[in-house]
């Protein structure tokens, strides 16, 4: 008689597993690649792999003159698209030296909060939805759909509304236009409360988020980590306080910079939930004074063919999603020699470096829902 011993899965205890998310994966909200290695459940090392949708906007705008580049920058963080032409067009009229008219600098502050506003309630839609929960993203499409039809009736476009212009905007705003805009602003603010009681004060989503993905604040300086992923991890920083540009020196007592100091996915969650209702407030205070300004032009007059004299600058603004910079170099031609974009996404994205090791895998998919990233801004 022979006896016989059968391991199972003795070999596999000791050895490390190398999964794959995405790039095509429910989870990553985009063509984003995680290379994650496991011991078990449990995940050991993480490595964001990007460049599956890299469009070479950079190398682009150096064939594009100074109009046609705003449509470029316009696209990375789609969901931005107002505020990604923000930037361009500041970096060039500070090269040209350009004043902008008062009314179109009010515009612009408004329509960037309004962007803003937009921009956030996709997220606050969508990451209940990562997590399980489906009802949010059907209040978040209702509110978007507000405010997108006083942006499409100013601009004629749903998401790249390329209502920018180098010296000011496209057109004045439409009669009545500023009517129905605080109607849209009104009736998303009744609404917000949804957010609060539906999601925040849901104990499911607090029990998934709350401890879960710490950020520290040196992380957040280490890596570049901008906007309200850092501002939850303590880290006071906003662009429109600490380096004022647009109308926002005159709004500093509307604005208020939401922080915590948790660091974790609920924290992050609360930042961008106060963020939104702080941009309703803000949006509310520019009707107000657009209301009180006398008419006037929202452009300057440009040359036929546009040049920047020689010389290089750095034009940055605080976006939705964190700092979006230009760094801009010319050598006097109708297009730029360089233009480096320092997209928001792009750094945030890789502290999941230091945020996914040492976490379950089930707990991967809160993370990186937490950190709202847009893959074109990562890829641009």
């Amino acid at each position: 008689m022979t006896e016989t011993t059968v391991g199972i899965g003795g070999a596999a205890e000791s050895t490390d597993m190398v999964l794959n998310i995405g790039p095509q994966h429910p989870s990553t909200h985009g063509v984003l690649r995680l290379r994650i290695v496991l011991d078990g459940e449990r995940i050991i090392s993480a490595e964001p792999v990007v460049g599956y949708m890299h469009r070479g906007a950079e190398k682009l705008f150096e064939a594009r003159d100074y109009r046609q580049i705003v449509m470029l920058a316009n696209r990375h963080d789609w969901l931005s698209a107002f505020s990604n032409e923000l930037g361009v067009v500041m970096g060039v009229e500070r090269m040209l030296g350009m004043e902008v008219p008062e009314r179109a600098v009010w515009m612009r502050t408004l329509l960037a909060e309004l962007n803003r506003v937009l921009n956030h309630l996709m997220f606050l839609g969508s990451y209940p939805l990562e997590l399980g929960g489906i009802t949010p993203i059907f209040h978040a499409f209702r509110e978007r759909e507000e405010l997108q039809a006083v942006m499409e009736e100013i601009s004629g476009g749903r998401m790249h509304y390329m209502f920018n212009r180098v010296g000011g905007l496209k057109e004045d705003l439409p009669a009545g236009w500023l009517g129905r805009a605080r109607a849209a602003v009104a009736d998303v603010r009744s609404r917000m409360h949804v957010y609060d009681d539906l999601v925040h004060g849901n104990e499911i989503f607090r029990g998934r988020t709350r401890g879960v993905g710490v950020l520290s604040a040196e992380a957040v300086h280490a890596y570049g980590v901008s906007g309200p992923i850092a501002r939850a991890s303590g880290v006071d920083f906003d662009l429109r306080r600490d380096e004022p540009y647009l109308a926002y020196g005159e709004l500093q007592d509307v604005l208020k910079v939401v922080t915590r100091t948790e660091g974790d996915c609920l924290a992050r969650f609360e930042c961008l939930l106060d963020q939104t209702h702080n941009a309703l407030d803000l949006a509310v205070a520019c009707l107000d004074r657009m209301e009180q300004l006398p008419p006037g032009p929202v452009n300057q007059r440009l040359p036929k063919v546009l040049k920047a004299p020689e010389g290089e600058t750095y034009a940055w603004t605080e976006n939705p999603l964190g700092i979006n910079g230009y760094y801009l170099v010319s050598k006097g031609e109708k297009t730029p020699y360089r233009l480096k974009l320092r997209s928001a996404s792009f750094n945030n994205i890789q502290a999941l470096a230091v945020l996914l090791p040492g976490q379950l895998v089930a707990d991967m998919v809160a993370i990186l829902g937490s950190l709202f990233f847009v893959v074109g801004d990562i890829d641009k």
